[in-house]
């Protein structure tokens, strides 16, 4: 006599459950490899290329005007020519929405200034010329006092500033935004004998800091 055997539909169901659910962990498992191969070779292109950070030197520094209206108003007017280098030798650089302004003992002496955007290519360098100017800009009241023995001491220090956002660009790929801040210390002769109508100047080349 044959024996017949049957699976019960309770059996057939928990069957599929074990199909459905071991091709899930396959599919899980592909995926997760192809995620960790995908980072691995943006790793490895990152540590291949690492771009390093812009260069900024400030060549030129001209103050125009640095005059009290009232006690605690300032007009000023300065000019400022910079150098950027890209010192990457595989990687490009988009630069945009920049501002740049002069300080002087933490105080901000000019407006902020917009600079246009511009694109550097592999070991690049770009002049950069921007014209600071301030009116009736609020300072402290002891603004005066201060230049009064910068001009006693035979120089004047400034803090030159330029801010804005980068992206990095690699063959057609092109990163997101990164916010960098660049500071230059322009120091100036300003003695007793300068005459009032001439410009204060200095062109001894400055490295600025930048980060990134």
């Amino acid at each position: 006599m044959s024996q017949v055997f049957s699976k019960s539909p309770k059996h057939c169901a928990e069957r599929r459950r074990f199909t459905i659910s071991k091709s899930h962990k396959k599919l899980f498992f592909a995926f997760s490899s192809f995620l960790t191969l995908l980072l691995a070779f943006i790793f490895l292109i990152w540590l291949t290329l690492h771009p390093s950070k812009p260069q900024f030197s400030l060549t030129q520094a001209d103050i125009y005007q640095l005059s009290l209206t009232r006690p605690s108003l300032l007009n000023s007017s300065i000019q400022l020519t910079f150098l950027s280098k890209n010192p990457n030798k595989r990687v490009a650089i988009y630069y945009n929405q920049l501002q740049a302004y002069a300080s002087y003992k933490g105080q901000q002496i000019t407006a902020d200034t917009t600079l246009p955007p511009f694109y550097q290519d592999h070991e690049e360098a770009n002049l950069l010329t921007a014209f600071l100017q301030g009116t009736a800009l609020p300072v402290a009241p002891s603004f005066g006092y201060e230049v009064g023995r910068d001009q006693i001491a035979g120089k004047i220090v400034l803090s030159l500033k330029v801010n804005g956002k980068l992206r990095w660009k690699v063959g057609s790929w092109v990163s997101g935004r990164y916010r960098f801040n660049v500071n230059c210390v322009s120091i100036i002769a300003f003695g007793p004998n300068t005459a009032p109508t001439s410009p204060l100047s200095s062109n001894r080349g400055t490295q600025c800091s930048t980060t990134v």
